[in-house]
């Protein structure tokens, strides 16, 4: 059972209580082995608050939990109409911007996420125990309630607390009702990776409020669906659906984590092509489990590697022997992007040294599959619109690979599949039409989880990149008090933009496609790759890590990942021209138009992607031009920043 805190109490009674009894209380709560720096800095914990409280009314908790994040916050205080979130560093003197960035992490992740707090005051306090000179803490409160970080010594604390109360005239919290009141994480795709490595239940770690698809509802229909064919001797395969964030990698990722503790002898594994998220996750995961469990960095990895893996690595390993894989539950990440019979066959006979080798990926993928003399299962993650790059086969070639040759299958689909996101061409309707089907709401995940704040983001953005201005306008207007989109034509401001909006450690960085070649003269090239890991994952000290906004990310850098603040370069390769979208790669020392159909698909679909990359809002850079360069006057980028503007987003 999780415990939302190891000890709670009314202030009263805390402070009348004996230490070693509470000391008792969380140590047992506490569960694992307890070290001597822990048990003393809450000895230390409990002798401050009781003598700070005294003389103040309200309920306290130790170790409240932060599940979204995966850890505690020191302390939590109710008091009147506030929430007081304390850090402690027992035995510091100084204020480090890490335990700042803490602390106000744990705060904002309570009022966005923990429902009764989202109408509250909310004051984050960094204590540190041996600080001696310490400058009277001054109150600044943010717009959403959430009040700038303060830092003081245990003598401080009475003081701060009777003025906070005395400067507001908020509603007393039910302290009772306000705890139960229940909590809905949006975690971002690394939080929850770490979260279910660690063996928490994905209904710890999600939202499950009735306004979104539950992902536990979608987990739970999959397993089942694993459970029948295990007990049956029958192959499966199912197709999830989702609109971009709607929580597929995490469901993908739950599946994996859970079949894997649960049924060790499936050998049940999260499959990527998306090679920047699985050096992402890995990395995560690898870091998280050296810091958790005291092993080397390099053991780590070794462990993380066979959990996910890239899906070409494990087309080559199969391709080395006929027997089939020890993984009898595979999870296909991205699945469309798996590549076609053309790229695939060229592939594998230049680069790999296959001379017979003359399928698709899905086929092949399948094939190695189907190997097993009994029973196996394949669950295919689909996205709408996210087909980025050329020789990725869509859903048709793994419909047509059903249909033909592996009928024997049982196919599972959602029931949103025939939608003009996922089959948005006759060949594919006609493959799906052939391919008998078992259709199940379950299996489709329709509200967006990456935004918190707004839901119809992926609604905005399609209108956009389809050229439905007006439609777009109205979708915006929904969500334009909760998740801001600001336009400029400065660079510079588009970085201080984020800078300003980004609070704690919530993550911003640029964006732009891989073809925005014409970026350069702003300040952004293209043709320097960053390292995901490090650009996803490092602190702002690293000049390679997104903070900087030195390295600017593409399309295929992104995709699958998420940032809290995004800056998205628009260049003249997606530009709109007289009423509609016109499409260009730059070549040499010109554009050419794109006129080959999925080219032109692939270029959409890399804006659709950028621009539903951040959980909390973007700025939008569309560059002013230059009349003295041929490759960008301002004619290229003026109309694009005038539909935009029609569009509903205002300039900043």
């Amino acid at each position: 059972m999780l415990h939302i805190a190891y000890y709670e109490s009314d202030i009263t009674h805390f402070c009348n209580a004996d230490a070693n009894a509470i000391l008792g209380q969380l140590t047992d709560r506490h569960g694992f082995a307890l070290e001597s720096q822990q048990k003393f800095a809450w000895q230390e914990q409990i002798r401050i608050l009781q003598i700070a409280l005294s003389s103040i009314s309200g309920h306290i908790y130790f170790e409240f939990s932060i599940p979204r994040i995966g850890k505690r916050a020191d302390v939590v205080i109710v008091v009147g109409g506030i929430i007081f979130v304390l850090e402690f560093k027992v035995g510091s003197d100084t204020f480090d911007r890490a335990a700042i960035e803490q602390v106000h992490d744990y705060a904002l992740d309570l009022k966005n996420f923990h429902k009764g707090s989202h109408h509250c005051l909310i004051l984050p306090i960094l204590i540190a125990t041996t600080a001696t000179s310490v400058n009277d803490p001054i109150l600044n409160w943010d717009s959403d309630g959430v009040a700038i970080p303060i830092c003081i010594n245990p003598s401080q604390l009475p003081e701060l607390i009777t003025t906070a109360l005395e400067n507001n005239n908020a509603s007393p919290i039910d302290a009772g009702t306000w705890s139960r009141s229940g909590y809905h994480p949006t975690p971002t795709i690394v939080e929850a990776a770490q979260a279910l490595y660690r063996d928490h239940d994905v209904r710890d770690i999600s939202r499950s409020d009735a306004s979104a698809q539950n992902l536990s509802h979608t987990s739970d229909c999959i397993s089942q669906i694993i459970e029948n064919s295990k007990q049956s001797g029958r192959k499966s395969i199912c197709f999830v659906t989702g609109v971009p964030g709607a929580g597929k990698t995490l469901a993908g990722l739950n599946i994996a984590t859970s079949r894997s503790k649960a049924h060790s002898d499936e050998h049940a594994v999260f499959l990527s092509g998306n090679g920047p998220l699985v050096d992402v996750l890995r990395e995560a995961l690898a870091r998280d489990q050296s810091v958790r469990e005291g092993i080397k960095k390099s053991e780590a990895t070794r462990r993380v590697q066979s959990f996910v893996q890239n899906i070409h690595h494990f087309r080559d390993e199969a391709l080395k022997s006929d027997n089939p894989p020890i993984e009898k539950v595979v999870v296909f990440d991205e699945a469309q992007r798996a590549w076609d019979h053309a790229k695939a066959a060229d592939f594998m006979q230049r680069k790999r040294g296959f001379a017979g080798f003359d399928m698709s990926e899905p086929a092949f993928l399948v094939s190695v599959m189907n190997r097993h003399n009994d029973w196996c299962v394949i669950v295919c993650l689909i996205g709408g619109g996210q087909e980025i790059n050329t020789g990725e086969a869509g859903l048709a070639e793994w419909l047509s690979v059903m249909g033909s040759h592996f009928t024997n299958w049982d196919v599972y689909i959602s029931n949103r599949l025939d939608d003009s996101d996922y089959v948005w061409d006759i060949p594919t309707r006609n493959s799906l039409a052939k391919v008998p089907a078992t259709r199940n709401e379950a299996l489709h995940l329709g509200v967006s989880i990456r935004s918190f704040r707004a839901e119809a983001l992926s609604e905005f953005v399609g209108h956009v990149v389809e050229n439905r201005p007006d439609a777009a306008k109205a979708a915006y207007a929904s969500i334009a008090g909760k998740y801001p989109i600001h336009l400029t034509r400065d660079l510079n401001e588009a970085r201080n933009w984020l800078r300003h909006n980004a609070r704690g450690s919530q993550r911003y960085g640029l964006i732009a496609s891989s073809g925005a070649y014409r970026l350069r003269p702003e300040g952004i090239s293209m043709k320097n790759k960053v390292e995901a890991p490090l650009w996803f994952l490092n602190d702002k000290n690293d000049v390679r890590s997104s903070f900087y906004m030195e390295e600017v990310a593409s399309e295929f850098d992104v995709q699958g990942l998420e940032l809290d603040w995004a800056g998205i370069g628009w260049d003249a390769d997606f530009r709109y021209v007289n009423g509609e979208w016109r499409h260009y790669n730059f070549k040499g020392t010109k554009w050419q138009q794109v006129n080959a159909v999925d080219n032109r698909l692939y270029l959409k679909n890399a804006y659709r992607v950028m621009l539903t990359r951040a959980r909390q809002g973007m700025v939008i850079f569309v560059p002013e031009g230059d009349l003295q360069d041929q490759t960008r006057p301002p004619s290229y980028y003026d109309e694009t920043f005038q539909y935009l503007m029609l569009c509903g987003l205002l300039q900043s």
